[in-house]
């Protein structure tokens, strides 16, 4: 185990230094001038304060210099400085990366719990109407956008029921500490979290049924009857332990598509992660903030791989480590 998880580590560094050198290109071929943005800004746009700026930050270097030098800078953690915060981008990274982390986690592992288990009672429930209503739930959930989901939640449960608060990370100038904090982080996660798993959900039981479904016409789940065995054991221990490793292959895909996915939600709920971050670098033409961004979200996608590679062979100990 520990021979695969270094080989997928040392492969995993030439993929990340590969994708930091295409998005710094891509970003670079991407129309806009950072320094044009900032002398607009200063209102001074003449042409000895554009340059001052561009020799301030790099930018009059050739392309070629700067990925040097930017590739260099990212071995060692140093991602860079924001034009626009004046502060490193590891240090702006670092402070939102702790909420964009928890968003994602609890959307990814209420997803899946959700996916799962709805799977799972639709297809002990084949063609009755407890699959029925599952199955037009999740299609429901999945064909709604995502915008729209945390436009009317927010309406519905913050606006009009007052249950739940419908922005930020907590109470601004409460000063909860302890559980308190908590409980209030909490209540601010709620909303965000389950807009962003919804749709992930409709994914995980739709894939969930379909292979339970699947590996219950198996040969070995037949003999499994045959020897008469409760439905119960046949469910748990030989349909659903085969049906689950498609789903995990697809979750472990699906971990980085919800980590990107938390932009849209992170700026409808004012969630101050990582997601919003790139949002607001974007609109600035913060090169250094958007390449870390993209340098930290590979990073995660690359780690939520492993871990699933890892949790596949804990499944099935039948699939053999490979390196």
């Amino acid at each position: 185990m520990i021979r695969f998880i270094l080989s997928r580590l040392v492969k995993a560094v030439f993929i990340l230094l590969a994708i930091l050198v295409f998005n710094f290109l891509l970003i670079h071929a991407a129309p806009g001038d950072p320094a044009a943005v900032m002398a607009g800004e200063a209102g001074a746009a003449d042409e000895k304060f554009l340059a001052d700026l561009r020799a301030r930050f790099g930018l009059d270097q050739p392309l070629y210099m700067q990925l040097w030098l930017y590739i260099k800078g990212a071995v060692q953690l140093d991602l860079g400085y924001s034009f626009r915060q004046q502060m490193p981008v590891v240090e702006m990274i670092g402070d939102r990366l702790p909420a964009t982390l928890l968003l994602t986690g609890v959307a990814f592992v209420l997803s899946l719990v959700l996916g799962v288990t709805a799977g799972v009672a639709a297809s002990a429930r084949q063609g009755r109407w407890g699959d029925t209503l599952i199955s037009t739930f999740a299609l429901l959930f999945y064909a709604t956008p995502l915008f729209w989901v945390a436009l009317m939640a927010t309406l519905v449960f913050s606006v009009w029921l007052e249950w739940l608060p419908g922005f930020g990370y907590s109470t601004i100038g409460a000063g909860y500490t302890g559980f308190a904090h908590v409980l209030d982080v909490a209540k601010h996660l709620v909303l965000p979290a389950s807009t962003l798993g919804l749709f992930f959900t409709a994914i995980y039981m739709r894939m969930t049924r379909a292979s339970m479904l699947e590996v219950s016409r198996l040969d070995f789940v037949k003999t499994a009857r045959a020897k008469g065995l409760t439905r119960g054991v046949i469910q748990r221990r030989h349909i659903l332990r085969n049906a689950l490793l498609p789903v995990i292959t697809l979750a472990g895909l699906q971990a980085g598509q919800i980590f990107g996915g938390a932009i849209l939600t992170e700026t409808v709920f004012a969630w101050p992660g990582i997601g919003r971050l790139m949002f607001e670098a974007i609109n600035q033409r913060d090169y250094n903030v958007i390449l870390g961004v993209f340098y930290i979200s590979a990073a995660m996608v690359l780690l939520f791989n492993l871990i699933t590679d890892v949790i596949y062979v804990i499944v099935d100990p039948r699939i053999r480590l490979t390196t």
